[in-house]
Order: C-alpha cells, then structure tokens, then sequence
C-alpha cells in the first residue's frame, strides 16, 4: 500500500497504542482509509520482461464462417461454461454478499479463479494459451455465466482477461513476449483495462487524459474512474488523447513512477474494488503504444468492451430471472401464490422475453465479431438493449419480491445496482 497506510497499520498493532486508550480511533481510521481516503502508489509489481525474442507478434484467426448463424454451443464451449456456471454458483454466488460489503473478493477467491485458465482461452498456443482462433462467442459465453455468480465479482475475475486479450489483439511482438507470459503462468498478474473517467455525459472516444510525445516516449496526464481491482492490479492498458491523432491505447505498469490508486466506491460493483487511476506525468517509453495508436484499434475496443458488458448484463439479468420465479411461485397471498396475479406473471414474462432478445443480440454480434466481420450495428443493438432492459429487469426483480425486494436478505437488489452500471461503464472487460 502506501507510506501513509503502512505507518498506520503498523502503529495499529503497536501496543503503546492501548495504554493512551487510542486502540480504536486508531482502527478506525485505518478501516477508513483502507476503504475511502487514501491516495497511494500503485501495487507494487513484477518485472515484466521478454522470455522468448519473436520476429513477429502472433495473431488468433478468423473463426470459420459456417454459413448459418448457429447458437447452439460446440463441445468445447460446452464443457467450458458447464465448468465456469459451476463455479459461478459455487464460489461467486455465497461470496458476493460479502464482497459487495467489503468492497473486495473474499482472499483466495481470484486465484482460484485464474485456476479455470480464462485468461489462456484467448492467448494463441504460440504463446502458451490455448487459443486455435478467435472467439468471441466463447468469451461472452463465459462473461455470461460468471455474472450469473455475481456481476461485481464477474469483473474482477475477467479484468486480467480483458489486458492479455487487447495484448494479443493489437500488441506487437516485443509487447507480447514482455507481458503475455505472466498470463500464461501459474500466478496471472492482476490487470486492468481503463477507459472509464469521471466526466458527465462520458464518451470514451474523447478522453480527459492527455498523452504527449517527449523525445524518449510519451507522457501521460489524467485519472481514470472506477477501474477494477486498480489497487491490486501490476499493468494497465489505459486510454488517453494522444496531440494530434485523437484516443489511442498505452501499456502502463503499476510500479511506473507517478502511478497512484485511489479508492472509489461505487453504487454498484463492489466486489471489483474499483478506484481511481491516477497519472501524474507518467513517462512511457515508445514502446508503450499498443497498436500502432491506429484509430480503428481504439474503435474496436470500445466496441469488444461494450459487448462484454452486453454479455454481463445477460448473466445478471438470467440470475434475476431464477431467482423471482421460484420465489413469486412460493410466496402465499389471500391463499394462493403471488404467481396467480397476473400482472406478476406478465412482469415474469416480460423478463424472460427481454432476456432473450438481449442473448440473441449479443451472440450474434459475437460471432461476426469472431468471423472477421462488420459488427457495428449489432454491437450498438446490444449495447442500448443491456442498457434499457437490463435497468428494467433489475428493476422488474426488486418489485416482484415487494418489500424482500429492498433488503440486503435477498440478492436482488445488489443485482439492480449492478445492473445500473451497464449504460455508464466502458472498458473493464474485452472480448
């Protein structure tokens, strides 16, 4: 953590502290500071360095276009949601609650989570991943069934994905045999992708943060807004304003002097501990520009964020689903379910039916995306409907559940503030 934390938490444990009866004022302001007021450097993190020198960077190709726009998973994809549902329920969903309180994971949850090898899914066996081609499809398949978990946590897990996946996408191959490593290995570095800022009305293609070139590199100037794990994470794909050329990507590490972390917590998201990124003339080499600063580059990762969130929203929204239908089936009113109502069983309905045009959207721009083919219009499709119909399913789930719907017994209503994130956020995730 930082100098300031670090002094008070060693003075927290000194024992001089009971006899001047300061125990607990100082316990709190170390709880306090852990969670709201301190500005400190960024983690402390490995040295990054090429294992292997390539000659060229190394691309996942095109899925196969079949023809036919087929939703039903391969065996592959099968096998690996039926795993990442699995442990959804198993390890996301008992310790959401906890996380949302905490503003964390619970410890060890994350390195369990790497266990599952998300992030190898989408790394070319070249570089010790097992991706054969890219898709698309895959990842939001497994976006999906992690926020059917929890969404907050969902985050978390998927943040380091969303790096190694822009890394393979646009890096080159010195980029590449630096940091993909780490991501392959047995202890995945925590990463964080930050395009988000704390500006009304943000729009990620005209970023507050500045870049300017120096003769050695760039310098970077700015803060970025609720990114995940930001106080843990060892490398950062950031976006900024680069003079003369407009939004373009730049890999920064956590121990790059002028990194600073800043607690932000959030309405919803809690258990992806966001805070603030702050750079204050951080000096970049000229390697540091991920690729080429070339604006589709940057266009194509707003989009594969924007449908990762899309796919978010479907998992919350199917988690909602779950939950009120046995729920409104078993709970008794004048002697009979509530399920009996027919604005409840309309309100249950229209869930289900929003919920199935939200997946459908998002599969299909998924899988043009994975073919190599324009997905414009069916990201911007996806986007808006997570965005309305996943506030309204939320909203739809808090109601159904009446006064249960307002307390924190019931996950509900941690999924509608969850759900709000979708229309503000960009970047977190990355298909």
């Amino acid at each position: 953590m930082g100098i300031g934390l670090s002094a008070l938490t060693r003075l927290a444990g000194s024992k001089a502290i009971d006899k001047a009866g300061l125990r607990k004022p100082l316990q709190g302001l170390v709880t306090a500071g852990t969670r709201n007021g301190f500005r400190v450097a960024g983690a402390a993190g490995r040295t990054f360095k090429a294992v292997q020198k390539r000659n060229a960077p190394e691309r996942l190709a095109p899925a196969a276009d079949t023809g036919l726009f087929d939703l039903t998973p391969s065996e592959d994809q099968q096998l690996i949601v039926e795993t990442v549902t699995e442990f959804a329920a198993e390890q996301l969903r008992p310790a959401a609650a906890d996380a949302d309180a905490k503003l964390e994971a619970p410890e060890g949850l994350l390195s369990r989570a790497a266990e599952l090898g998300i992030t190898l899914v989408g790394i070319p066996e070249e570089l010790g991943g097992v991706g054969a081609e890219r898709s698309v499809v895959t990842g939001a398949l497994v976006a999906e069934a992690l926020a059917h978990g929890d969404l907050g946590l969902a985050l978390a897990v998927l943040a380091p994905s969303a790096v190694s996946t822009a890394l393979v996408l646009w890096g080159d191959e010195q980029q590449q045999a630096d940091y993909l490593p780490a991501f392959v290995g047995e202890n995945v570095p925590a990463a964080a992708f930050a395009l988000q800022e704390r500006t009304p009305l943000f729009d990620p293609f005209k970023p507050s943060v500045k870049a300017k070139r120096t003769p050695k590199g760039y310098q970077l100037n700015g803060v970025k807004s609720l990114v995940p794990r930001a106080a843990q994470a060892e490398l950062f794909v950031v976006s900024a304003d680069l003079e003369g050329r407009g939004p373009a990507l730049f890999i920064i590490e956590s121990s790059t002097a002028g990194v600073s972390i800043e607690s932000e917590p959030a309405m919803g998201l809690r258990g992806a501990a966001t805070g603030k990124l702050h750079l204050d003339k951080v000096s970049l080499p000229a390697g540091a520009l991920l690729g080429g600063g070339k604006p589709e580059v940057f266009t194509e990762a707003v989009r594969l964020s924007r449908l990762g969130w899309a796919a978010l929203a479907a998992g919350t929204a199917k988690a909602v689903l779950d939950y009120v239908v046995p729920y409104v089936n078993e709970r008794q009113a004048f002697g009979e379910p509530v399920s009996h109502r027919q604005a409840v069983a309309f309100s249950i309905a229209d869930i289900a039916i929003e919920l199935e045009g939200l997946r459908l959207v998002t599969l299909r721009a998924a899988a043009r995306a994975e073919q190599g083919k324009p997905y414009a219009r069916e990201v911007a499709l996806a986007r808006k409907l997570a965005t309305d119909k996943g506030m309204q399913i939320g909203n739809a789930g808090v109601q159904l559940l009446g006064g249960h719907g307002f307390i924190k017994e019931h996950p509900v209503e941690r999924w509608y503030r969850d759900l709000r994130a979708i229309g503000v956020m960009e970047g977190g995730i990355l298909l």
